[in-house]
């Protein structure tokens, strides 16, 4: 934030007793140009704060949580002037193989109502290549807050450190018995041991369909997050090295600090500590659609789900739709 002599813009309007916003507006009118170098600080504090991981939008939005209210075509043409657009993307490769026999679980992900935290967990992997070698990354994310509740790096595909971050998560969150997990239908979920831990812990287990990666789509779009404004923004010497940088990345920027469009541009950390201040969560709801053929046999009301002989008490309503 500037600085006039040795107080802050934001410590004098609590001096003088008016709003940043306010202070801004009245700048804009008397002195432009002063006013125009106070955005452009403002702008260049912002970008360098999140290593040039912040498009134009989140910026903006940035400063309006400082009380500066921006154009966004003006924040665009500003960073474009200045050098400060975002670092652009990738290619991604594959790194799921679903060429076995293990048992494989349906979908349940793309049918739930999400109401709250630690009802749905979504989970996937990733590459990332080193100087000398290919490392995989695998996290887990809570789908209702998209924050990263584990992960763990290996040097090989093994089902090993798929497990390694959901105990991580298991640890960290401690969720009640229900919780669906959904991830993609790799070896490394399908394999006895991760099966073994979701039974242990009376979660259900849920896979995309063949194909199709949308199912995943809030692991995929925080890996796109991770590779862009992370992994090909930096270079790493080895394993050890790459380790300590995404767990600041992981725990200190993106779970506390990077704004996400999808929770009202507020970081997973504050998303979720705002919901404590609310009532308990309903429980989370499955749709299902039926024929009109079928309808009739169903009634008009809601329709409890049969299949479990443990029933889920996170899914304990099928909202039925003709």
């Amino acid at each position: 934030m500037p600085v006039q002599g040795s107080l802050s813009v934001e410590r004098m309007c609590q001096i003088s007793r008016v709003s940043r916003a306010g202070y801004y507006r009245s700048l804009a009118k008397e002195e432009p140009e002063a006013e125009e170098m106070l955005v452009r600080a403002a702008i260049q504090q912002v970008v360098l704060e999140h290593r040039h991981r912040y498009g134009y939008r989140r910026v903006r939005r940035e400063l309006w949580n400082q009380g500066l209210v921006v154009n966004h075509k003006r924040v665009l043409r500003m960073m474009r002037e200045d050098n400060l657009l975002a670092i652009q993307p990738r290619q991604f490769v594959m790194t799921t193989d679903s060429g076995h026999r293990l048992e494989v679980a349906v979908n349940l992900a793309r049918r739930l109502n999400l109401s709250g935290i630690n009802q749905l967990w979504v989970a996937d992997i990733t590459y990332i290549r080193l100087w000398r070698e290919f490392v995989y990354l695998a996290v887990v994310l809570d789908g209702y807050s998209r924050k990263v509740v584990g992960w763990a790096l290996s040097r090989s595909l093994i089902s090993q450190f798929a497990v390694a971050a959901l105990e991580m998560a298991i640890v960290e969150r401690q969720p009640a018995p229900g919780l669906v997990h959904h991830s993609d239908r790799g070896v490394q979920y399908a394999c006895r041991q991760y099966a073994a831990l979701l039974e242990k812990h009376q979660m259900l287990a849920s896979m995309s369909r063949p194909g199709n990666p949308y199912d995943n789509a809030r692991c995929e779009s925080f890996i796109r997050t991770l590779k862009r404004e992370e992994i090909n923004a930096s270079s790493y010497r080895d394993l050890e090295d790459l380790n300590a940088n995404i767990a600041v990345f992981i725990e200190e920027y993106y779970n506390q600090k990077r704004l996400h469009s999808a929770l009202g541009y507020r970081s997973p950390q504050v998303f979720e500590q705002a919901l404590e201040n609310q009532e308990t969560p309903k429980a989370a709801t499955v749709i299902c659609s039926f024929g009109k053929t079928n309808t009739g046999l169903l009634g008009t009301g809601t329709q409890t789900p049969s299949p479990s002989p443990d029933p889920n008490p996170l899914l304990n309503t099928v909202e039925v739709l003709s």
